[in-house]
């Protein structure tokens, strides 16, 4: 048999908080009823997820995940992103609910991947689908390897302490000759962990640093992901680009 489909059913606490997150995103309401337990099936083109409500429910202590395999992961990450800034004026990058951006993870074969955290605190874990999305190379340079490493720690595991103490100590060594790419990449990525943690103050330094970073005309057309990022987290911390 093919062409099976897996709906999704996760826990949360009030159901109209999961409708407002996901409409946000571009979902529609499948189905909704309050009686004789809360439950609400919503979906996205072929996305479909479903919540039951739980009373007392706290996200924080939440295992809800699921992985959800996407053809083009920075694509749907675009229209999410279009979602929250229209409602909010900003990526919602730290708390619940989160977005984190897409990144190889090489945890995943290299794929690209992000994650969605919502009201119920459910980890929907966004992936490239085998033999559509694009894998990247190992990475090779010392600070390379060591934000692959960060990624998993705080996008896959949600460890950020950790993974801003690696990112720290190889940046500590490697900022003075770290290839422009390279350097932007983990400064970003450390602003972002800063974010997550409330250290606006450690959010700001490594931003203007990687402001700092020279860029030929050619690295800032290759990085053009990695510069909006950079504005994205900017708007949070309210630092004028």
């Amino acid at each position: 048999m093919a062409h099976e489909i897996t709906v999704p059913l996760l826990p949360c606490g009030p159901i109209d908080e999961i409708v407002e997150f996901y409409t946000m995103l571009g979902f529609t309401r499948t189905y909704y009823q309050v009686r004789p337990y809360p439950c609400v099936g919503l979906q996205r083109e072929d996305l479909q997820l479903q919540f039951f409500g739980m009373p007392n429910f706290r996200p924080e202590d939440s295992y809800g995940s699921c992985v959800v395999l996407v053809p083009d992961t920075q694509q749907l990450f675009e229209a999410f992103a279009a979602g929250m800034r229209a409602v909010h004026g900003k990526l919602l990058v730290s708390g619940i609910p989160r977005m984190t951006r897409p990144r190889k993870r090489k945890n995943a074969d290299n794929y690209s991947g992000f994650t969605v955290v919502d009201p119920g605190g459910n980890w929907i874990r966004i992936f490239s689908s085998p033999g559509t999305g694009t894998t990247g190379a190992p990475a090779v340079g010392t600070l390379a390897r060591a934000l692959e490493n960060a990624v998993v720690l705080g996008d896959s595991k949600g460890d950020n302490q950790q993974a801003a103490k690696i990112l720290d100590a190889t940046l500590a060594r490697k900022h003075d000759c770290a290839p422009a790419g390279e350097l932007l990449a983990a400064l970003a990525y450390r602003a972002e962990l800063a974010i997550r943690a409330d250290d606006t103050t450690a959010a700001v330094d490594a931003l203007t640093r990687a402001r700092a970073v020279p860029l030929t005309e050619a690295e800032r057309s290759e990085l053009t992901a990695d510069l909006a990022g950079l504005e994205d987290l900017e708007a949070v911390v309210g630092l004028a680009p």
